[in-house]
Parts: structure tokens; C-alpha cells; sequence
């Protein structure tokens, strides 16, 4: 027949081991967590860069066009 000293010490023994269990489990959460918002800032890091190159290659781009470009003639437009 168990007493009720053993069933306290059995039920303190569960509790902590839950606790436990849980504790592990928000780590094991926490550190995925903590992986998945690395890999996400890489990747717009990466794609900032990507971007920037191809912005900076078009403005190259257009003022190359810009310069071989021959220059606009003015026309004179007559006052009435």
C-alpha cells in the first residue's frame, strides 16, 4: 500500500520531469527558430546584393547611352 510520502515524491518526480521535457523542448524550438531567422536574413542579403548589382549595371547602361547618344537639336518655335 503506498503511502502518501511516496505518492507526493512520485508526483514531484513526474512534475520535474515534465518541466524538463518542456524546457528541452523550447530550446530544441528557440534554436530552430534562431536557424530559420538567419537563413531568411542571408537570403535578403543575398538578394539586396543581386539587386543592387543589376540596378548599378542599367545606370551604367544608360549613361553610356546617354553619352553616345548625338545631342538633341533644338528646334526654335515662333511666337505668335
Amino acid at each position: 500500500m503506498p503511502t502518501k510520502t511516496s505518492e507526493a515524491r512520485s508526483t514531484e518526480v513526474r512534475a520535474r520531469a515534465e518541466a524538463n521535457f518542456k524546457k528541452e523542448e523550447r530550446a530544441k524550438e528557440g534554436a530552430k527558430a534562431m536557424q530559420e531567422y538567419q537563413t531568411n536574413g542571408r537570403i535578403v542579403r543575398e538578394k539586396m546584393s543581386r539587386l543592387k548589382a543589376l540596378r548599378l549595371a542599367k545606370e551604367a547602361a544608360d549613361k553610356e547611352a546617354v553619352a553616345a547618344a548625338p545631342p538633341a537639336v533644338k528646334s526654335k518655335s515662333s511666337k505668335r
